[in-house]
């Protein structure tokens, strides 16, 4: 997932970020669309209005989060995004632990977005823009499930969300006229969104809610860990204390709750 972030970044000298994040829908419509060949049905009705606006939702949060990662270091935006699904669960409840874990997050982001704030306040306003359309993912997320074949609707949905983000190709024409930046492009799509929901697939089958939520937590150790080794991107000690408090405060929230059938997926980078 990062590792196609990363390849994303460096796509950014020669398209814009919206361009690349719309490249990386394009890609993964193509790849999803020959692959699962979705029925009539998937086209029609309620189904498909939930698929097309969970795939415009998610791509809009993936424009937000390289955007977002244009300006800031890659960990950096997934500890800030991390904001959205927590403060979503936290409403949900007011448990002590919840509360904990909310202020948790709260503290990681305010500590990171201190040290980024005054050089690039545009990246921290795309990082939260990001993790509010994660918010709105959760919710959508649940409904294309519920209403049919989730990686049916992934296709559907990415394939409505190519067309109606097709302005963003207008940045993209440098690598239209390169197969190898053009290959890098669809291979983000690959990377950061075909690979991650197929694995998901099976790894929601597998494992309980603590136990995805453990995974969840490192998302944003894992990005500042490739930031590092493909982007050389060191991070501060207040910004890894952010990450860090980040990471307690989703495995806090998740730790002990059994049930896993009603969980959202996560979003993928």
């Amino acid at each position: 997932m990062y590792a196609g972030a990363a390849i994303a970044v460096g796509l950014f000298g020669h398209a814009s970020p919206s361009g690349v994040a719309w490249l990386r829908c394009l890609g993964a419509a193509v790849v999803l669309l020959a692959w699962r060949r979705p029925a009539r049905a998937a086209w029609r009705g309620r189904r498909f209005l939930l698929a097309a606006a969970f795939g415009v939702v998610t791509a809009v949060m993936n424009v937000a989060f390289y955007e977002a990662i244009a300006r800031l270091p890659l960990g950096t935006v997934v500890a800030l995004e991390f904001a959205g699904p927590v403060v979503v669960a936290a409403v949900g409840s007011r448990t002590r632990r919840d509360l904990g874990a909310l202020a948790l997050v709260a503290v990681g982001v305010v500590a990171i977005a201190d040290v980024r704030l005054e050089g690039s306040a545009s990246g921290v306003v795309f990082a939260l823009v990001a993790a509010a359309a994660w918010a709105g993912y959760i919710g959508l997320g649940k409904r294309v499930a519920v209403a049919g074949d989730g990686v049916d609707s992934l296709a559907v949905g990415f394939a409505v969300a190519t067309v109606v983000l097709s302005p963003l190709a207008l940045g993209t024409r440098e690598v239209w006229s390169s197969p190898r930046m053009l290959l890098f492009g669809i291979g983000v799509g690959v990377l950061s969104t075909v690979v991650p929901y197929v694995l998901d697939q099976f790894v929601l089958r597998r494992v309980g809610r603590a136990g995805f939520a453990v995974l969840l937590a490192l998302l944003p150790v894992t990005a500042g860990v490739t930031g590092y080794a493909l982007l050389a991107q060191v991070p501060s000690l207040p910004e890894a204390l952010g990450t860090l408090a980040v990471v307690a405060g989703v495995a806090l929230r998740r730790r002990d709750e059994p049930a896993f059938d009603d969980v959202s997926p996560e979003p993928r980078y």
